[in-house]
């Protein structure tokens, strides 16, 4: 019986250390700036205000939404959120500059607005993360509901996960 139990536990690890490897880890990218890169001024609220043309590569075969969320770490207030967008269809490979993906839905940033907002420190140059989650379950969250609802609801249903950095300086 010892060695049934070790056997199934070996099995566990290994299928444990594959997801890790394989599944646990997404890519989000954007043609607009490179990883630590400078976000164009056009995407942030001193110009157009326009999101980011996004990429998103790695999103687990059950995976059955995915979650967006922009925030800035270095605000004087602390963590400030940019944009809240979930129910992603897990299939989406680009989220278009200045759009919203088709049959997702926004929640409302710390603005408080229900869109993208982009950046605009009041002193200094901050880190702007676009973060990527896929989860095991689409999200019933309504339409306008704040981060913390989000962080909640999502709470236990991250299968996987990717993050893409952006400075961005006062001007």
């Amino acid at each position: 019986m010892k060695t049934i139990i070790n056997a199934v536990w070996i099995i566990v690890a290994a299928a444990l250390v594959t997801f890790a490897a394989e599944g646990g880890k997404m890519k989000i990218t954007s043609p607009a700036f490179q990883e630590g890169g400078t976000i164009p001024e056009k995407f942030s609220r001193n110009g157009q205000n326009a999101n980011p043309s996004l990429r998103i590569e790695g999103a687990p075969a059950e995976a059955k939404s995915l979650a967006l969320i922009v925030d800035d770490p270095d605000a004087p207030v602390g963590l400030f959120t940019h944009w809240l967008v979930w129910n992603i269809d897990p299939k989406t490979t680009e989220i278009a500059e200045k759009s919203v993906p088709k049959g997702a839905v926004q929640g409302t940033n710390d603005f408080p607005d229900q869109r993208y907002d982009g950046p605009q420190p009041p002193s200094g140059t901050h880190r702007y993360y676009f973060k990527i989650f896929a989860l095991d379950r689409t999200l019933s969250l309504k339409a306008g509901a704040k981060r913390r609802e989000l962080d909640a609801a999502m709470k236990g249903h991250v299968i996987a996960q990717g993050e893409l950095t952006g400075k961005y300086s006062k001007k």
